[in-house]
């Protein structure tokens, strides 16, 4: 009897993948209820995360070789701790796939790889109203960070800040 556990393969995505990373992020923009926000395409992705210098890499996860998760990352660094860390921007798991630790063994995959780069910490971002994804991360120990708020300027606002005349 096959251990179901043993038929999930991580793998790095590759420029192949494109299409089904975007489909992926479309699919957590519409679960989060924030599709509307989501405004890359498939050629923005294959152009930042697989040209010259890409800035952001992927894990995907399959089961019996059919897409079931995806793991977009890149890498920080903590002035504070002096020590490289990653960045995970998006994690997803195919409905049909929840409960098989997936997102769980993609995070690792993700810690592991930085940890080996000489990373000591992983970061991410839960949106507010999710509380299953909340439960998730504090069930292995991700837990939220009392003293930090996430800021941010998008758009005309950040066009018109950073076109800006210095003083």
């Amino acid at each position: 009897m096959t251990d179901p556990a043993n038929d999930i393969l991580i793998r790095p995505g590759t420029v192949e993948d494109v299409e089904t990373i975007h489909a992926a992020i479309l699919r957590l923009g519409a679960h989060t209820g924030a599709h509307q926000e989501i405004t890359s395409t498939a050629n923005d992705l294959r152009t930042y995360g697989f040209g010259e210098n890409p800035a952001f890499s992927t894990l995907i996860a399959e089961v019996g070789g059919e897409f079931a998760g995806l793991c977009l990352h890149f890498p920080i660094f903590s002035t504070w701790m002096g020590r490289p860390g990653v960045y995970v921007q998006d994690l997803y798991v195919e409905e049909r796939f929840r409960g098989r630790r997936i997102g769980e063994r993609l995070l690792r995959r993700v810690a592991r790889e930085c940890r080996k780069d000489g990373g000591v910490y992983l970061r991410l971002s839960v949106d507010t109203d999710n509380e299953t994804a909340k439960a998730f991360y504090e069930r292995l120990g991700i837990g939220w960070s009392s003293y930090e708020q996430v800021q941010k300027i998008v758009g005309d606002a950040f066009f018109a800040f950073a076109d800006a005349p210095e003083e």
